[in-house]
């Protein structure tokens, strides 16, 4: 059920078996294989998924090419709901660890917000990720072309710069070091510091050892048309010809409502077994926010594993179902 201010207070006092934070590829997965596992769940989901902007999935089997993320997105949500899943649109402030049940506090709606606790015994962190764009002063001309022929994921999109000329977006010398895995793809590389940092004389000499040009001024907007970027026109009015670009400034991690527990991380990612199972033996993690790829067909493994993992330790601690009718009873003695 589509949960809303007016129609959550019957689920204030609920313990679910798993609640999922975050609605996306990984998270509607989890919330479809728990349900079929008849287990209790509510995704709780801010809004716009990373997998939202994607404007066509190029890489996920069986879909067309041409398939954007919010149709995938919509599919899910909606065979979610139709299995009896709770769905609320809030954004997730704190997870509280009470011993066997976790406390999950939320917040509704950015203005007059009404806040709100639900009780769950087991969470699933699906929250995702989102890149970091280019900071220019008319953010619009980023989104304009953001998801379109400006990429933000090499493994995802080095197939759609094959030959191109791209232009590499960094936020520090080390972020520029996708180029050269970007190569595979294509060698017409142009690295953009925007201003932003300095780069070393060693990183400058592979640079010019591989023939790529470094562009050091700020940007002042993106060029092109119908979503279509077709170059950038830097701060003192020169313009680069660019087909495509690859952003690589880095990813705000959505888990801030994790701090308080205590959980194995490596860098920004949470450590998890096979099980997507973290360092919390009833907390889990899927998708971006677990070490490994970001991928939406990864993401969507996880929350099936995930659910799978948490679906058996109920069942076990639940122990087998006896089929009362069926038992033969011992008879009755009669005393002489």
């Amino acid at each position: 059920m589509q949960l809303t201010k007016q129609t959550l207070q019957n689920r204030l006092d609920h313990v679910y078996d798993v609640i999922v934070i975050g609605g996306g590829a990984g998270g509607l997965s989890a919330g479809i294989y728990l349900q079929r596992y008849l287990l209790s769940s509510l995704i709780i989901d801010k809004g716009k998924a990373r997998s939202f902007w994607m404007q066509e999935l190029h890489n996920y089997v069986g879909l067309p090419p041409e398939t954007p993320g919010r149709t995938l997105l919509k599919q899910g949500k909606g065979h979610y709901l139709s299995l009896g899943g709770d769905w609320l649109h809030a954004y997730v402030e704190e997870v509280l660890d009470d011993g066997e049940i976790f406390t999950v506090r939320v917040k509704i709606g950015r203005q007059n917000s009404t806040y709100h606790t639900f009780r769950t015994k087991y969470i699933i962190a699906a929250s995702g990720v989102i890149d970091y764009l280019p900071t220019l002063e008319n953010m619009r001309n980023v989104y304009d072309y953001a998801g379109y022929n400006l990429h933000v994921c090499l493994i995802c999109d080095g197939y759609e710069m094959v030959n191109q000329k791209v232009g590499v977006f960094g936020a520090n010398e080390g972020s520029l070091e996708v180029a050269f895995s970007l190569s595979w793809f294509t060698p017409y590389i142009t690295l953009f510091t925007q201003g932003l940092f300095d780069v070393s004389s060693e990183f400058r000499q592979r640079l010019r050892d591989h023939g790529y040009p470094l562009i050091e001024q700020p940007i002042k907007q993106f060029l092109g048309a119908n979503h279509q970027m077709t170059g950038v026109e830097l701060a003192d009015g020169s313009a680069v010809d660019l087909e495509a670009g690859l952003i690589s400034m880095g990813s705000k991690y959505h888990a801030g409502y994790l701090e308080r527990l205590t959980l194995e991380r490596q860098g920004g990612n949470l450590v998890t077994d096979k099980m997507a199972r973290t360092s919390h033996p009833r907390i889990f993690a899927i998708g971006d926010l677990k070490v490994g790829m970001n991928q939406v067909v990864v993401a969507a493994a996880d929350g099936a594993l995930a659910a799978t993992q948490i679906w058996r330790d109920i069942r076990r601690a639940a122990g087998a179902r006896r089929w009362e009718e069926n038992i033969k009873r011992e008879p009755v003695k009669s005393h002489p």
